[in-house]
């Protein structure tokens, strides 16, 4: 790993996301109270030992940039290692990044001043745990030019993703991004082979491809669409099987893009048994942790009222002032006021809820204050009127939005 690069993609518009994404990057999104979404790749990187790491920004970037510089400033420069921020230069072109492809492409020169043999490509927005190593264990045992990690998932939710198919020795023999039947790992089966978006290149292919990529006026400049179907029968390009480090029954990875996917991903967080593990101490997933104060729960007039929380992540810098909380995330300083309730809900950082509100399925966005006695997910046609609202039937409550709010 010592002679590995890794490239995170951490630059996209996340337009899905949307009101989150409205100033801030995707990879910026606070994810299980503390932490943010980038967070868990680069603590995969970390716990791989992979320790050259360059982080291609671009759209909104200023907190992400913030988040990156406290929180993740802790490699050695003396040994070869750093974590690196590398925005839009246009050092190849006029354009910005037009693809996967192309946001490499246009940091070729600092691939290449590195000299490493091997480069991975991450995705900086998905959910799941991976050592990397076991991954280039198995690329150099294969001789691989090119390794894509692979998931299977059920055919019918495989057209949502670029999809591998594959010979007896799991050699790559097509892949398809997004096709309407999506090809079975094998004849009969109701499984299908999934890109993860983790990729592992012999650093010449690698270059090579790119400025390749780079004269295709058809192109797209995407991993997906163009360089790997064109790569197939050329080089020799291999499926990675997915190894969970998550250590349940069940592998684990989740491109959370939209809101009801990252909605649902955060709600798996809150039950007995969350399917991913936060609490693994041989798996730790590092952040930045703001200088707040232990979370507090004050007032305990039983019959009146008390400051509880069930079922929930609470984060540091929260206060439950005599309010109720259930099966519900809290990122860090949040206020919930008396005799309020908050139910199945994602609460962001600095959101402060009013006495006597009631709020469910919900996502706060940041900063957002809600009024005293605010109803949020009781009306259906109430909150289609005057909130964001997801076909999953989840409201999200932006600033923009807090005027409306107050109307109640």
């Amino acid at each position: 790993m010592k002679d590995s690069l890794a490239v995170l993609l951490a630059g996209g518009a996340g337009e899905r996301l949307h009101p989150l994404t409205r100033h801030h990057a995707k990879p910026a999104v606070p994810f299980g109270g503390a932490y943010r979404i980038i967070d868990i790749t680069l603590s995969n990187c970390l716990n791989s030992h992979l320790r050259k790491v360059f982080i291609l920004t671009q759209y909104k970037s200023l907190s992400l940039e913030r988040h990156l510089r406290l929180g993740w400033n802790l490699m050695s420069a003396e040994l070869g290692e750093f974590f690196e921020v590398l925005s839009p230069q246009k050092r190849v072109g006029e354009n910005w990044y037009l693809g996967t492809a192309d946001a490499v492409y246009q940091n070729i020169y600092s691939i290449q001043d590195l000299s490493t043999r091997h480069v991975f490509v991450l995705s900086a927005d998905h959910i799941y745990k991976m050592d990397y190593s076991l991954m280039m264990e198995y690329h150099r045992r294969h001789k691989a030019d090119v390794t894509i990690a692979a998931i299977e998932f059920p055919l019918a939710e495989g057209r949502r993703f670029g999809n591998l198919e594959v010979d007896s020795t799991f050699q790559v023999t097509g892949f398809k991004e997004k096709p309407e039947n999506p090809p079975p790992i094998r004849p009969g089966s109701d499984l299908t082979l999934v890109n993860m978006g983790v990729y592992l290149f012999n650093t010449n292919v690698l270059l090579s491809e790119l400025n390749r990529d780079a004269c295709n006026r058809a192109s797209t400049h995407d991993f997906g669409h163009d360089l790997f179907p064109s790569m197939i029968g050329k080089y020799k390009v291999v499926a990675y099987n997915f190894k969970d480090e998550n250590k349940k029954q069940a592998k684990y990875w989740r491109d959370i893009g939209t809101i009801d996917a990252y909605y649902e991903a955060n709600m798996d967080l809150v039950s007995v048994e969350p399917v991913f593990n936060l609490y693994d101490p041989s798996w730790p997933i590092r952040t930045y942790q703001p200088q707040y104060p232990p979370a507090k729960f004050v007032f305990a007039d039983e019959g009146v009222r008390m400051g509880v929380a069930l079922d929930s992540v609470v984060s540091m810098g929260c206060i439950v002032s005599g309010g109720k909380v259930v099966s519900s995330v809290l990122c860090p300083n949040v206020r919930i006021n008396s005799y309020s309730l908050i139910e199945r809900s994602i609460l962001m950082p600095d959101v402060k809820i009013g006495r006597y509100a009631r709020i469910r399925n919900a996502i706060i966005d940041h900063g957002v204050r809600v009024p005293e006695g605010t109803v949020i997910g009781y009306d259906e046609c109430t909150d289609h009127a005057r909130y964001a609202r997801t076909p999953g039937g989840i409201c999200v409550l932006s600033a923009d939005d807090t005027e409306i709010a107050s109307a109640e």
